[in-house]
């Protein structure tokens, strides 16, 4: 397969290896990102791909509490200007108000009525584009319930009540005093938005994740040329590290630095005096994955001009 330019540096970027490792990379592997990737893993070169890609997309994110549930949504606009708009800040709270009365899929929420509007979420949207002369998408939504418990949530970089940058929303299933669990759900909500977890539990984290790193994993240590029986357990070793990074109750607590999630909530239930559960939690980052295209500024005004 032909290996272009383009294509080395996409690998470049996800990975930062210089461009002759990443060409040979691909050369290796037939021209499969997914697969360079891994291959210049096993060779020490690559930590881990940049999944989520440069964050581009601007809008808000808006969070929305109810009785034992709560909605989380980001909507997209294309400049930071628009997320400083009153007009544009009332609409995105009310996206995110809607959506608390739906099962939270994007098709629910556009087809919802806008509280006090009189209108679909989507014609409210539409409308807006109009008024405000900016492309807008409601690109995700969420709503996360319990039965007996809370649904705490968190705003980081708000830019006011329940508006901002990231925002993340964590459910507590427990018989517990609902305001000492919020003030603690509060807290593990902070700690998602710094440490970004990808799952509550070893047991929730996608199996194919987990077989691909322990690929990884594998092919590394065997380059050690050490015995079979030692090298299951330096990759064993080494997915317990994986666990600590990626799973929420693993992580050391980002509020202590010293306990695991698992160990505070352990702890927590003590003084609350009822079993604490997290059932789990969504976190949205402001444009995450969104990737905004790259311009030339010289060559568009050399084009301009004609030149």
């Amino acid at each position: 397969m032909t290996i272009t330019a383009q294509m080395v540096k996409e690998l470049r970027e996800k990975t930062g290896v210089g461009m002759m490792d990443c060409k040979n990379a691909l050369q290796e592997n037939d021209g499969d990102i997914e697969a360079a990737i891994d291959w210049l893993r096993t060779r020490g070169l690559a930590k881990a791909a940049k999944k989520a890609g440069r964050v581009a997309a601007e809008g808000l994110i808006g969070i929305v509490q109810g009785e034992g549930r709560a909605a989380i949504v980001e909507l997209n606009a294309e400049t930071d200007f628009v997320a400083r708009n009153d007009q544009f800040q009332s609409l995105v709270s009310g996206v995110a108000a809607a959506a608390l009365e739906t099962d939270g899929t994007l098709a629910a929420v556009t087809a919802a009525e806008l509280p006090g509007a009189g209108k679909s979420v989507q014609t409210a949207i539409t409308d807006a584009i109009t008024t405000i002369g900016e492309n807008m998408a409601l690109r995700r939504s969420q709503v996360l319930k319990v039965e007996t418990g809370v649904v705490a949530s968190y705003i980081h970089s708000a830019v006011t009540p329940g508006l901002g940058r990231i925002g993340v929303i964590v459910a507590l299933e427990s018989t517990a005093d609902k305001a000492g669990l919020s003030a603690l759900g509060r807290q593990i909500a902070m700690h998602v938005a710094a440490a970004n977890p990808v799952a509550v539990d070893v047991g929730d984290l996608d199996a194919e994740t987990v077989d691909r790193e322990r690929a990884v994993f594998t092919e590394q240590a065997r380059q050690s040329g050490k015995p079979e029986a030692i090298i299951e357990k330096m990759v064993e070793g080494r997915l317990r590290k994986f666990y600590e990074e990626s799973v929420l109750l693993r992580q050391v607590f980002v509020i202590d630095g010293e306990n695991t999630v698992e160990a505070v909530l352990k702890s927590a239930e003590a003084d609350l005096g009822a079993p604490v559960r997290v059932t789990g939690f969504v976190a949205f980052r402001l444009g995450e994955g969104i990737e905004r295209q790259e311009t030339d500024f010289a060559a568009e005004v050399a084009a301009v001009a004609g030149n």
